[in-house]
Formats: structure tokens, C-alpha cells, sequence
């Protein structure tokens, strides 16, 4: 038996590989980098999990949500692998213990997310740790082709080149042919270690029940009520629906639990946990739940709403029938949500005077540099976060500037022994340096805020050096470290570019992934109001043909096209456009921006929108229901 085979029965207890882990596997510990795509639930961990016992260093997982790492983690542990995360949730001492333990070698896999290579401190320790391997998991966010891009994925090849890190393996369920051809591309991975398995499943039935948005209820608990029985997911678009949906089912005899990103963390974790554990039976949520859920009895998969798109939907089903056994994936559908889902792309595309004003404060800035205070330069330009993330990225692409680094502009800590303690362990230079970092950090009800800069002029040392000493201190346990307010810095590479054209330019960009998500959004309703079979639709849009229907689907067993149908709202014309945006035009907004006001009208927040408070007004989201180029143009006539 090879060392791969016995490590595969002795330690995870399996007989055999599932299709496509062991030709993944024999890539990585040869020594090349890989790119895994397989179909959610069909063993992609073990490809990274298994070659991480044999390898000497440390394997690195980049993983998209904490659930996610939650659940892995769980399962190497039982196992005895030695497995950790790192996330904001830790305490100082599981932060210190964890990164002890990567450092000393003693630590076989490390879960992060993405925003943790940001980290200054990270980064430092990082440079200590011998990496063996980097995984990239949910790696279709790195494309712009992909249905989840995040622009900070971007940035994980200049990672990969800037800790020496050797092999690659990128992993993903979800990804077109163009997807993978670009996530491969930007980490040279060659075409014939790219392992790609079928996307269709045999054991999942798909249903597609045409519902009027007034009967989705009663429909919901007939669905319920018919077999398959077991673990139920009911996903829905808004949280309030979720909430709503979830006390409708109680009400009706269900017992239900609602999950969405808006309750706190660790409600969440109490809801995923008894599911997981069998004490809830029906889970309704939003997309925030299901990444990662290890669970293999979930008999059905349940779209109350519309899903964001093909992906998001193979994503959402792939997560019923993991055992192999029938389960139930059915949408109950109608184009009532479409609006709503658009509203979703058009609130992250900012429009050119957003665009502009960014690009004005990188034209005004003294000297070769650009310094990004997130939060308050989304607000200023009234940008959400991820837009303006991609945004940047777009002005990194145009070379317009450059990513130097992250760092953050103040520190502050908890005492955990007094500071005469802490001095004692000192003597001669370093226990006046010591002195003069405590002295300058003053302290407030819970916390002491470090002055560095003072610091740096006093001791004519430099930033790196009361850095290294403050988390010296929080290694020995003497304080709990905490940084705040994250600044990026930029390096301007073109202080003379035209603001204007640029600023075009990159309004172009965001209109073309505009369109392009609205398109996907609307190639999902041509593929579900099909007059061939589901199954065989949706694996060619993932580049599988099938040879045969599927003859369980609803379109075979219904012999004929699916009809989702759809309610008009009343006329534009009728609603009185003034009563609807009074509380908007009472602030000092004068006059008022057409793009905000039909943001305002179809619910969608902007950082601008939330300074004002616009959800607690009377007119926000009134016309969600509505097609927002048509409201737009209603609030274009209106505001001449």
C-alpha cells in the first residue's frame, strides 16, 4: 500500500478516493501546483487535507467564511490533525497559542481569511512559518467572470510571490470554463493539472413549482409536508423574509429557525449547530448560510425566492443528498423578485461622480503616496466597501497606483500585569525603551492607546522597532494588542493621469459587470423557464454534456416548458413622487442626486444613505418591487 493509500484509510478512515481526489492528491505531492472542480459535497478538502500530513511545512487555507473554516476544523481534529483558524472572534491567548504552534512547525494546517494577509502582524509572523502549500478555497472569487468576485482575492498571487510560497491548489464548485481559465492563468497553473469532475448528481430531484409570490406559503408547507423527510433548507433573498418565513412555518405547526448575517455571530452559531446536530429540522436563510455545512442528510433544498444566479443555485442544491440518497431540490418561482435581485448589482456599481471624487484625492496627494482610510474615503465618496475595493483594484490594474502595504494607524491593549512588571523584565537601554513606549500610551476605561509617533521622536527608533516590543509583550501574555483603523497605502505610479477620461473609464468598467451580472441573473430565468430538461441544462452551463434526460426533472416528467409567472405593480405614474422622497429632500441634500434618490426608492443603502438614516423614512425601498432603470427614469423626469 503507497504512503497516499494508507494515510487515506489510517487516518481518514476511507476505503477508496471519491472521482478526481487521488489524481489531485499525487499533483500536489509531486511537487506541481493543481486546480481542483468538483461539485459542492464531492471531496474537495481531502485534497488538500490528505497531502498536508505528508508534506514537512505548514499548509495555508484561504477560506472565504468562518463557518466554513468552523466545520473543517472540526473534522481534522477528530481525526488528530493539527488544525487552527485565526479570526477576530479569538481571544489574545488562542491568538499567541495558535501562531506559537504555526511557527514551531507544530501546526499542519492554518485556516485565514483573506483580509488577515492585510494584517501587519500577520504578515510578520507569516515570514517565520514554512509554508508548503496555499489553498485557495471558493477560487472563483478571484475572477471577474466568476459570480462571487471579491476583490481582495486578487491580490492572493502577489501573496504567493511575496512569502515564496511554492504550490498552489485552487478549489472551487462553481466556475464556468472562462472562470477557470482565468483563476488558472493568474497562478500559471498548466492546463493538464486543472482535475475536473462531472456536475451532475443522479440522486437530486429538481423541481421547479410555478407560485404566485400570495400563494408561496401554502405551497412552501406542502413541500414540506411531502417526502422526501429530513433536514430541510429553505433559502430565501431578504433577511426580514427569512425572519417572517420562519415564523410563519412555527405558527403553522413547523418548527423553523431563521439564519441571516444580520443576527449576531453567535446566535448564528447556536442555530448552525443544532441543525447540524439534529434539534432543528428546518433552517431558513439567507445565502449567509450553507458555505461549508458538512452535513449529508439534508433531503431537501428549498428556494422560497429566486437564487442569485446558476452558480449560486448548483451551490445552494449541491448542499441536499451528500449521503447519496434521494433528496428534493425545488424552486418555488416567480419573476416578482427579479427587481430586488437587480437592485443587488445596481447598488454596487458606482456612478462617475463617485468615481471622480476618488480620483481626486489620489490627484491631491502630497507626494508619491496614496493612504486609504476605508471606511471614511467609502463614506466621503459615498461608495459602498466592496465596490470601492474593486474600484481600487481596477486603478491597481491601470497602474495608476500600487498596493505597498497595510498598516494600522493606532494600537491599543489591555494591561494583563501591571507595567512595573513589565519594565522589571528589562534592563539598561531596553528597559528605558520599554519605559517609554508605557509612558506614552495612555489610558482610558479599558483600554491604552499607544502614541507611537511620539514614541518613534523620543527614542529615535523607528515604527517596526515599538511594533516588534508591543507584540513581544502581548507573546509573553503581559497585554492584550489589539489594532485599529487599518490604512492601505498606495504608490502613485501616475500623478499626471486625466481625472476625467479615467474616471469615464472606470464608470465603463463597472457598467460592463453591471450588465454582465444583470445578464446572469436573466440567462438563470431562460435556463429555469426551459422546455429541456433541467439536468441537462444546467451541467452544459458548466461545460458537461449530458448524453441523456434525466426523466425526473420537472420539465421530463411534466413533458413540456415551465412558466414562472410574474405581477406588475401599479403604474409609476400613479404613485405621488414628492410624498415618496419628502423625508430625503427635508436633509441638506440640495439638489438632490438622481442616483441616490433611486437607490433611496428601491431600498438600496448607500454610505451616504445610512449617514442619513434613510431606512427609518418613509418613502426608502417603497419601490423595490420595481425595475430600477424604470425608476430611475421616473426620478430623472421628476428631478429637472
Amino acid at each position: 500500500m503507497s504512503e497516499i493509500d494508507n494515510t487515506l484509510k489510517n487516518i481518514f478512515g476511507f476505503d477508496k478516493f471519491k472521482p478526481g481526489q487521488e489524481q489531485v492528491v499525487k499533483i500536489i505531492t509531486s511537487g506541481e501546483s493543481a486546480a481542483s472542480i468538483f461539485p459542492t459535497g464531492a471531496g474537495k478538502s481531502l485534497c488538500y487535507q490528505l497531502p498536508a500530513i505528508l508534506e514537512q511545512g505548514m499548509t495555508l487555507v484561504v477560506s472565504p467564511l468562518l463557518s466554513l473554516m468552523k466545520d473543517q476544523i472540526d473534522f481534522l481534529k477528530s481525526k488528530n490533525i493539527a488544525a487552527a483558524k485565526l479570526d477576530s472572534g479569538m481571544s489574545a491567548e488562542e491568538y499567541r497559542n495558535t501562531l506559537t504552534c504555526a511557527r514551531t512547525g507544530k501546526l499542519k494546517i492554518l485556516m485565514i481569511a483573506v483580509e488577515r494577509f492585510k494584517n501587519e502582524r500577520f504578515r510578520t509572523q507569516l515570514r517565520q512559518i514554512k509554508i508548503s502549500l496555499l489553498v485557495v478555497d471558493e477560487a472563483h472569487c478571484i475572477s471577474e467572470w466568476g459570480h462571487n468576485f471579491r476583490p481582495d482575492y486578487l491580490k492572493i498571487p502577489m501573496y504567493e510571490k511575496q512569502f515564496g510560497i511554492g504550490k498552489i491548489l485552487l478549489l472551487t464548485a462553481t466556475a464556468t470554463q472562462r472562470v477557470i481559465d482565468d483563476m488558472c492563468k493568474k497562478f500559471d497553473i498548466r492546463h493538464k493539472n486543472i482535475i475536473q469532475t462531472g456536475f451532475y448528481r443522479e440522486n437530486l430531484l429538481l423541481r421547479i413549482h410555478p407560485a404566485k409570490e400570495e400563494k408561496k406559503d401554502n405551497q412552501l408547507r406542502e413541500v414540506l409536508a411531502g417526502k422526501p423527510d429530513g433536514p430541510t433548507i429553505v433559502y430565501v433573498t431578504l433577511q426580514k423574509t427569512a425572519e417572517r418565513v420562519a415564523r410563519m412555518l412555527t405558527e403553522n405547526g413547523i418548527a423553523a429557525d431563521a439564519y441571516h448575517a444580520g443576527m449576531k455571530t453567535d446566535h448564528r452559531e447556536i442555530i448552525q449547530n443544532r441543525f447540524m446536530i439534529g434539534e432543528i429540522g428546518v433552517i431558513v436563510a439567507t445565502i449567509a448560510f450553507g458555505m461549508g455545512i458538512d452535513k449529508e442528510d439534508i433531503r431537501k433544498v428549498i428556494h422560497y425566492d429566486l437564487p442569485k444566479s446558476i452558480e449560486s443555485y448548483s451551490q445552494e442544491i449541491g448542499r441536499a443528498g451528500r449521503d447519496g440518497n434521494p433528496s428534493l431540490c425545488c424552486m418555488l418561482g416567480n419573476k416578482s423578485g427579479v427587481p430586488v435581485l437587480e437592485n443587488f448589482v445596481y447598488g454596487d456599481t458606482p456612478g462617475f461622480d463617485n468615481i471622480r471624487k476618488v480620483l481626486g484625492y489620489i490627484n491631491e496627494s502630497q507626494g508619491t503616496v496614496f493612504e486609504v482610510h476605508p471606511y471614511k474615503l467609502s463614506k466621503d465618496a459615498d461608495i459602498r466597501m466592496l465596490p470601492l475595493k474593486t474600484l481600487l483594484v481596477y486603478l491597481e490594474i491601470s497602474q495608476i497606483i500600487s498596493p505597498k502595504y497595510t498598516y494600522f494607524e493606532s494600537y491599543a491593549f489591555q494591561y494583563l500585569v501591571p507595567a512595573e512588571k513589565i519594565i522589571a523584565n528589562f534592563d539598561k537601554e531596553r528597559k528605558q525603551f520599554v519605559k517609554l513606549i508605557l509612558d506614552h500610551s495612555k489610558a482610558a476605561i479599558k483600554w491604552v492607546t499607544v502614541d507611537i509617533n511620539q514614541i518613534i521622536i523620543e527614542s529615535n527608533s523607528d515604527r517596526q522597532r515599538v511594533l516588534t516590543a508591543l507584540e513581544y509583550f502581548h507573546e509573553k501574555g503581559w497585554i492584550d494588542l489589539q489594532p485599529k483603523s487599518g490604512v492601505e497605502v498606495f504608490e502613485i505610479l501616475k500623478p499626471e493621469f486625466d481625472i476625467d477620461s479615467t474616471a469615464q473609464e472606470l464608470a465603463n468598467l463597472f457598467i460592463n459587470k453591471e450588465k454582465k451580472d444583470v445578464g446572469r441573473l436573466h440567462t438563470m430565468i431562460n435556463i429555469f423557464e426551459t422546455d429541456q430538461c433541467l439536468a441537462k441544462n444546467l451541467s452544459a452551463y458548466f461545460g458537461e454534456k449530458l448524453d441523456r434526460d434525466c426523466n425526473q426533472c420537472s420539465v421530463c416528467m411534466d413533458n413540456g416548458p415551465i412558466k414562472l409567472p410574474s405581477s406588475k405593480p401599479p403604474s409609476l405614474n400613479e404613485l405621488d413622487f414628492n410624498r415618496l422622497i419628502q423625508d430625503l429632500a427635508d436633509t441638506d441634500l440640495s439638489p438632490l442626486p438622481v442616483t441616490l434618490t433611486t437607490r433611496f426608492l428601491c431600498g438600496i443603502s448607500t454610505p451616504r444613505l445610512i449617514q442619513y438614516k434613510a431606512r427609518q423614512m418613509k418613502g426608502f425601498s417603497h419601490l423595490e418591487a420595481y425595475p430600477y432603470k424604470a425608476v430611475e427614469k421616473w426620478v430623472q423626469a421628476h428631478l429637472k
